[in-house]
């Protein structure tokens, strides 16, 4: 569970997700601080002390610090932080959604009063009206289509030419998982799909997503892309694929397991 306003001795050991303006700051060896808390270079104190979970036994803490920065190449996003493994991404992604849910749940989106964190809970309360707000998510789902050893791939107007992924897009409002990714297939390429299998889930704070994978079949249709959001979308080969989304990513997992499901289709 996520504890928030911890207060923290200076001999305090643990991991130090430092934040300023979404970005997360790398010491030296540009590495994420396991040190006392000390020893973190902080000129002033800290806005906010949460407690984020642990890492191999120690305890990871967000600091949301809002110091002026000098060393701009000491920071990174959570997306830098793909590639040392699932457990401190998943940390660095709740570091960074839970800064952004306290910045901009200040004031009541009701009334406009000042809002006050729980102090039981992640969660902010206006003591006016008693309106209650906690972290947000927005579902999103990915959908990887194979068809006779292609795999159907977009670019979309956010991606410089010659990058592709899977299907996504956001769930909408009383949409079930299945029935956001059937749609936004159908609205984005113009494509039929059926049979979803769910491949599994990650967190994306970009800034507040939770990613669900699915590999779906092929029914019919021709691909016709959604103006102004798809620029270009076809059907490569699953052993000649353009830049893909890297392996650490959930879109990158399952396009290298269609992969792999053709590969055994193959050889059977």
């Amino acid at each position: 569970m996520i504890k928030h306003s911890i207060s923290v001795t200076a001999s305090q050991q643990g991991l130090w997700f430092v934040l300023n303006r979404g970005r997360i700051w790398l010491n030296a060896q540009q590495q994420l601080p396991r040190c006392r808390f000390a020893e973190l270079p902080l000129s002033a104190a800290p806005e906010q002390i949460c407690l984020l979970g642990q890492h191999e036994g120690v305890n990871a803490y967000l600091v949301i610090n809002h110091d002026y920065i000098e060393t701009e190449q000491d920071w990174v996003s959570a997306r830098e932080l793909l590639a040392l493994g699932d457990a401190i991404f998943e940390l660095a992604a709740r570091a960074v959604q839970v800064a952004l849910f306290l910045q901009t749940h200040r004031f009541c989106g009701q009334c406009g009063s000042a809002m006050q964190l729980v102090n039981w809970e992640l969660a902010t309360l206006c003591h006016k009206c008693s309106h209650r707000c906690y972290p947000r998510i927005a579902p999103c789902v990915l959908v990887g289509i194979a068809h006779q050893g292609k795999i159907l791939l977009a670019r979309s107007s956010r991606h410089r030419p010659g990058f592709f992924s899977i299907l996504a897009g956001f769930v909408e409002s009383a949409e079930t998982l299945e029935q956001a990714a059937v749609r936004e297939v159908k609205e984005e390429v113009g494509v039929d799909i059926a049979n979803l299998r769910y491949v599994g889930s990650q967190p994306w704070p970009f800034p507040h997503s939770l990613m669900t994978g699915f590999i779906a079949d092929y029914v019919g249709g021709d691909i016709v892309c959604q103006p102004k959001e798809i620029e270009e979308a076809a059907w490569f080969d699953l052993n000649s694929l353009p830049e893909v989304p890297p392996v650490e990513t959930l879109s990158g997992q399952i396009i290298r397991q269609l992969q792999r499901m053709a590969d055994n289709k193959k050889a059977t």
